[in-house]
């Protein structure tokens, strides 16, 4: 896993000019305000002028001020509280219309995974899947949606696909019991990281099953974990997260597994076609 950029300040600061130091200064100890901050404001908050923030932000190793702010979001979403989430979010929003700004948010979050996906590691991930003995899926709390909606839909594509409920840690192992070497788990969390899907990829590990991870980047502790990462941008709404791109990412990879399923799909949807419609399962419009 990288090492967040307040680690970076603090491992740089010894080669830091007067100006710089009190930038640091300012972002070590207000790092939850600072992070959602435009250069000139956190400039004003420090006691400089903004073009030595953006000198500070190259200083670390970045392109630009938007860099360094971005990777400070990315640290600070796993480490704020419900209350602070919601705090830092009224300052975001201001008046704007509620609405408008989520959608944008979403639009943006998409945009920005597609500018950072990784087309090999995406199939390697396929790959890996389609030749699992068995498959896992595992998502806690908000993630749990992604890990069911995924689930499924490889029920339809598979015959080897299980999703590990959200349950107490206990539970988890014993759904984990036959996990095995030549078995996939496929774990999804995103900031507020889960405790109990961090476990069950230890576990996972242990038993030489393969792991891939789904989660938001490289600062992610699911990384280290994993065998194969897939990553989508999310970004804090008060006490939510965005999970649009994940969700993006998700129906990307059913649909690029469904082009390699085993099964033989179209005669497994003409059954469930005349199941659905003897049994009244879908409403006739």
């Amino acid at each position: 896993m990288e090492k967040d950029i307040l680690s970076v300040i603090e491992a740089t600061s010894g080669s830091f000019s007067k100006s710089q130091k009190k930038i640091a200064e300012y972002i070590l100890s207000n790092y939850d305000k600072a992070a959602f901050m435009t250069a000139i404001r956190l400039a004003h908050f420090a006691g400089v002028s903004e073009s030595t923030v953006v000198r500070f932000a190259v200083e670390l190793g970045y392109e630009g001020y938007p860099q360094m702010r971005r990777a400070l979001s990315d640290m600070i979403r796993g480490k704020l509280t419900s209350i602070q989430r919601i705090n830092v979010s009224r300052d975001k929003m201001g008046s704007s219309d509620i609405l408008s700004h989520v959608l944008s948010t979403d639009i943006e979050q998409i945009r920005q995974t597609m500018e950072e996906s990784d087309s090999e590691e995406f199939s390697r991930a396929v790959e890996a899947i389609v030749q699992a003995k068995n498959i896992y899926t595992v998502g806690m709390r908000s993630s749990s949606f992604l890990a069911n909606f995924m689930g499924f839909y490889f029920n339809l594509i598979f015959n080897n696909s299980r999703v590990i409920s959200d349950c107490p840690d206990n539970e988890v192992f014993e759904q984990l019991l036959m996990l095995s070497e030549g078995d996939v788990l496929i774990a999804i969390s995103f900031p507020r990281y889960s405790r109990r899907t961090i476990k069950a990829m230890q576990y996972a590990r242990d038993v030489g099953a393969t792991i891939v991870a789904i989660t938001d980047g490289r600062l992610s502790p699911l990384i280290d974990l994993s065998d194969i990462s897939l990553c989508a941008r999310s970004d804090m709404i008060s006490f939510l997260d965005t999970l649009v791109a994940p969700l993006s990412l998700v129906n990307a990879l059913i649909v690029a597994l469904s082009e390699k399923s085993p099964i033989d799909l179209y005669a497994r949807f003409e059954r469930l076609e005349e199941i659905w419609d003897e049994y009244g399962v879908y409403e006739q419009i």
